[in-house]
Order: structure tokens, then sequence, then C-alpha cells
């Protein structure tokens, strides 16, 4: 059957996305739009693959100029130690009117765990894109025993499968084909949309990069 098996699994998560979402997706951008509008910055927080999330939203043609993706520098190899994520978001300057998205499939790991905190503390909403069904299943590697989602004014619920990777091959014991960049982008996406579009409905233009092409 070839590719055409993952587009189906795709093509199953991002039904699932369209009728359990919406309300989640209006609800983050309503609270993106009302950042932007009161002069806040969008900050998208990812670890290792996750940050590929964070760049869907930042730096983009078509992607709001006050946004922006948040480099952590190792990469994800530290996401499992605790005190890591602490030490790394102190030296971010988030502020109560800004809004950040962090990404994490599982949630459960302590660095955007610890970043969640710390957003929590400086006062900056907070939107989470994860597995929400995977993330209940699991317990958390922090100390706190909290989970990713708990931080969460908004949930976005990328309909993700227990270790991400979707697709089993006969013949071979790992499953292959991780889904959570690409439902990840897709509720990221639906979300700006619909932020940008009641923006201006309210008679507010955002500032929009234009592609240099």
């Amino acid at each position: 059957m070839g590719y055409e098996k993952f587009m189906q699994v795709l093509d199953g998560m991002v039904g699932e996305i369209i009728s359990t979402q919406g309300d989640n997706i209006r609800a983050a951008a309503n609270l993106v739009c009302q950042s932007i509008m009161k002069g806040g910055i969008l900050q998208a927080f990812g670890s290792g693959h996750s940050y590929a999330t964070a760049l869907e939203i930042c730096g983009r043609a078509g992607a709001l100029i006050p946004a922006k993706a948040m480099e952590e520098p190792a990469h994800g190899d530290y996401e499992t130690i605790e005190g890591v994520g602490r030490e790394y978001i102190k030296k971010s300057d988030i502020r109560p009117e800004d809004i950040v998205v962090i990404i994490s499939n599982s949630g459960r790991n302590p660095l955007p765990i610890e970043v969640a905190a710390y957003t929590r503390e400086k006062g900056a909403k907070i939107i989470v894109v994860t597995s929400l069904n995977v993330s209940k299943s699991l317990t958390s590697r922090h100390s706190s025993g909290k989970l990713l989602y708990e931080y969460a004014d908004v949930v976005l619920d990328n309909r993700g499968v227990y270790g991400d990777a979707a697709v089993q091959l006969e013949g071979l014991p790992q499953k292959i084909c991780a889904t959570s960049s690409i439902t990840g982008s897709i509720l990221v996406d639906c979300m700006m949309f619909e932020a940008i579009e009641k923006m201006v409905s309210d008679g507010y233009l955002p500032p929009i990069y234009t592609s240099l092409n």
C-alpha cells in the first residue's frame, strides 16, 4: 500500500482535530488576539523535534511579526534533567501581556514543565500543544508531579498516539512516521488564522511578515 497507509493515519487524526478541537482553537486564538492587541509578544517553545512547531508560527511569511521562537541550545539533550529548564527560561524576558505556546507531545519531561511554571509565575497566558490522552496516561518526570497540560490556559490536543510514531510495518519491531509535528503545525496554524481574522474584524491590523520572494 505504501505511503497511503501513513496518509490514512494522518487523515484520521486531522478528522479528530476538526471534530474535537474547534472550541480550543478559538479559545487559544482569542488569547493570542488579546495579547497582541495589548502590545504583547507571542513566544513559542518546543524542545527537540517540538521546536519545529514553534518555528511554524514565528518568523515566516504570513506570520505575526511580534512573535519569536525560543530556541533551546541543547536541542532536547537535557529535557529529562530537572533544573535545566529553570536555568534556561529565567534568562528569557516574559511579560504578563505576552502569550506563550509550549509544545511537548508527552508533556511529562522537566524542561517544558519548568518553562510553563516560570511562565505562570510571570503572569503570561499559556497555550499547550500536546497529546492529551497520552500525557494523562503517563507519570510526570518532575518532582512536582505535574504534567505540562496542567499549566495551560488552553490545551490544543494533537490527537497523537503513545510514542508519537504511528505506523506499524510488517517485519519491523518499531513503529515509524511520527505525527506530532504535522498535527501540531495544523493546530497552531488554525489558531493563528482565527487570531488574525479576529484582530482584523475588530479593526486592528496586526503586523504580518510578507515573503521576500
